[in-house]
């Protein structure tokens, strides 16, 4: 009997909670398009004043008194103006995949001025559903850029639903991993980096990207004669296939290369399943020669990449140089 009243109470307090986050979700999403719709009424009401500039600035100062006064906080003229900004930017409501976010979050994308790595974010952060802080982290880490550096460019961003598969969308350069709390120079400390990695894996999984789930460290792969041990391992189960991790603290070399070249014929001749694609290697190193990379088989290779890690955010002139750097690289592609 007293498992059985011990069952229904689970069952009852299970239902609520799942009340409650529906209930949570669907007044978000309520929240929002209303204030899209508050928007929308100031820019308006706006557009019927004789002398735009004056009345849009003294539309916005009283209706945020009246607001105030009737509704209590939430009606600063400064988040008034982020409604009249959010309707100007996404003047189509039902296009985009805005109902699924916080209005925090969408007040801190609207900040963007680019529309791509803007719109970028609005979909990521809704499909990934990232918090606040995860949004704010990956922004200020010059996410989007960093993805950029190892593609041709991020397309469908309009889109909720992910575009063709490319293996190139799921790997950054640099990774920033700034929560490991290491100095800027381990050179050497190979087994403290996997250490630290390890400690904050759930972090290191978010910053990795979409659908990477941890399968070992030091995972052993064996032939007849040796046996050799990966650093990390991974599986993304939406590219399907494993990904090998190989850790350094000094500057790439040949024979990171040719060891990660090994590592990943081995996982496709040992490990991989029937249906895996094949395996990915991402050498994590504090820095790379151009030279190196361009004639060796990182050049054309889909498998094998050599990305550069920070154990420190980028200061605002190296997301800058980032940008800059995009630039050249698209005005070559179009010339």
């Amino acid at each position: 009997m007293a498992n059985g009243v011990s069952k229904i109470y689970s069952d009852i307090a299970e239902l609520l909670k799942t009340a409650r986050s529906k209930a949570c979700v669907t007044v978000n999403s309520i929240m929002v398009k209303t204030y899209w719709k508050i928007g929308q009424r100031i820019v308006e009401e706006e557009q019927d004043g004789a002398l735009r500039a004056e009345y849009g600035t003294k539309l916005i100062e009283n209706l945020s008194k009246y607001l105030t006064d009737t509704f209590g906080k939430g009606f600063s003229e400064a988040n008034l103006k982020n409604m009249r900004q959010f309707y100007i930017t996404y003047p189509e409501f039902d296009r985009h995949c805005l109902a699924n976010l916080s209005w925090s979050n969408i007040a801190r994308i609207l900040r963007i001025d680019n529309p791509d790595e803007r719109n970028y974010y609005l979909v990521e952060a809704s499909s990934q559903n990232w918090s606040y802080r995860q949004l704010e982290r990956n922004i200020k880490s010059g996410y989007y850029h960093r993805l950029l550096s190892t593609q041709e460019g991020i397309n469908n961003t309009e889109k909720c639903l992910p575009a063709v598969i490319n293996t190139k969308e799921f790997i950054k350069d640099p990774y920033v991993l700034e929560f490991l709390d290491l100095p800027e120079n381990i050179e050497g400390k190979e087994s403290t980096l996997e250490s630290a990695l390890i400690t904050n894996l759930q972090t290191f999984l978010l910053e990795l990207g979409k659908g990477f789930s941890f399968v070992a460290r030091q995972f052993r792969i064996s032939t007849e004669t040796e046996h050799f041990y990966a650093d990390l391992v991974f599986y993304n189960y939406i590219l399907k296939c494993f990904v090998v991790i190989d850790l350094k603290t000094t500057k790439l070399s040949h024979a990171d290369i040719g060891q990660m070249d090994m590592y990943v014929r081995m996982f496709d001749n040992l490990k991989r399943g029937m249906d895996d694609n094949p395996t990915i290697g991402i050498i994590l190193c504090t820095d790379k020669s151009e030279t190196m990379v361009k004639y060796s088989v990182l050049k054309e290779s889909q498998q094998i990449f050599a990305s550069k890690y920070k154990t420190v955010l980028p200061t605002e002139e190296e997301l800058a140089d980032m940008i800059t750097k995009e630039n050249i690289k698209l005005l070559t592609e179009e010339n």
